[in-house]
């Protein structure tokens, strides 16, 4: 029987190879078609990069999804970080408060079929995705 939920440190590189593997079995069980399971591992591993990075590490918490003839997997990616200033600015394409593509928001976003952004500057950013069958 594989578990509907979990939690997982996301506080230095290695986790977020953790974080992948554990989004990619999250997404096998859901029954994801192959291209959304590697959708899914590929915001995750952006949201989970930027956790690191940027939020100074956190947590990432999955959980399976299950609505009448709909599968899915819900991820939730939280940190106690500085937050983001100005949200509007961090999910266009090409911006990057660091050394990155800027591609890390605004393509998870793209990837996912649910995307949640709530952040509070000097509190911490908290972001939800989802991706259903």
């Amino acid at each position: 029987m594989t578990a509907r939920q979990g939690i997982l440190a996301v506080r230095i590189e290695q986790d977020v190879v953790l974080a992948r593997q554990a989004v990619r079995q999250a997404a096998v069980a859901s029954g994801l078609r192959l291209v959304d399971q590697t959708k899914l591992v590929t915001a995750a591993s952006e949201l989970a990069r930027n956790t690191v990075i940027y939020g100074g590490g956190g947590q990432m918490e999955w959980e399976l999804l299950d609505e009448g003839l709909r599968r899915g997997v819900r991820l939730v990616f939280s940190d106690q970080g500085p937050g983001i200033v100005n949200v509007e600015q961090a999910l266009t394409d090409g911006w990057s408060s660091g050394k990155g593509m800027g591609l890390g928001l605004s393509g998870s976003r793209r990837l996912v079929d649910t995307f949640e952004l709530d952040t509070t500057p000097g509190v911490g950013t908290r972001v939800t995705i989802s991706k259903w069958t």
